[in-house]
């Protein structure tokens, strides 16, 4: 089967902005990192499933991207404990988090800042939810892949990604509650 290169194009550049923000959240907001971890598994995608059909790629690529995200996790455990032992006195570089992109720049400044302040609280949010719930949810709603989709890219049942998407989205309105403008800013 032979693979329409301009639509194999299409897909890389649509995805990408929403990996990347998916990689931003993973990594901490380290761009530089998201940014790889983004590319490496484009190329992957690109070099090695090319034949598949196109409703196959957003599968197979979230699923390349959350193994790649998943090494990392390791390897940065695996480093904490070397460095619990053989620590030093640097210091970590520290690294702001890149939740900007999510806010809308258009309107004026009051606005703007408004708009980073709730995105910054989303995505705080987003990242007290476990891996599986975090995943669940911004493969669902942020990339809008469906049930069984989202099961093939996380390596689950179809009933598992259910379950991780409903928690994530309950735990999500407990922390948000504060910012529903229908609660009236009482979080409970």
């Amino acid at each position: 089967m032979s693979t329409d290169p301009v639509a194999l194009d299409r897909f890389c550049l649509e995805v990408r902005p929403r990996a990347m923000r998916m990689a931003l959240l993973e990594t901490g907001g380290n761009t530089h990192l998201a940014a790889d971890f983004v590319q490496d598994s484009l190329v992957k995608l690109v070099s090695s499933y090319r034949h598949k059909p196109a409703d196959e790629w957003a599968p197979l690529f979230y699923s390349i991207l959350r193994n790649r995200i998943t090494d990392w996790h390791r390897r940065k455990k695996i480093e904490k404990v070397f460095d619990f032992f053989f620590a030093s006195d640097e210091d970590d570089e520290g690294t702001s988090a890149a939740w900007e992109s999510l806010a809308d720049p258009a309107p004026g400044p009051d606005h703007q800042v408004g708009n980073m302040q709730l995105a910054g609280r989303i995505a705080d949010a987003i990242t007290q939810l476990s891996a599986r719930q975090r995943e669940a949810f911004l493969l669902r709603e942020m990339e809008g892949l469906s049930i069984a989709d989202t099961a093939v890219a996380m390596h689950v049942s179809e009933g598992s990604v259910k379950t991780h998407h409903l928690r994530a989205l309950t735990r999500l309105r407990e922390l948000l509650q504060s910012d529903n403008p229908f609660t009236g800013g009482i979080s409970s």
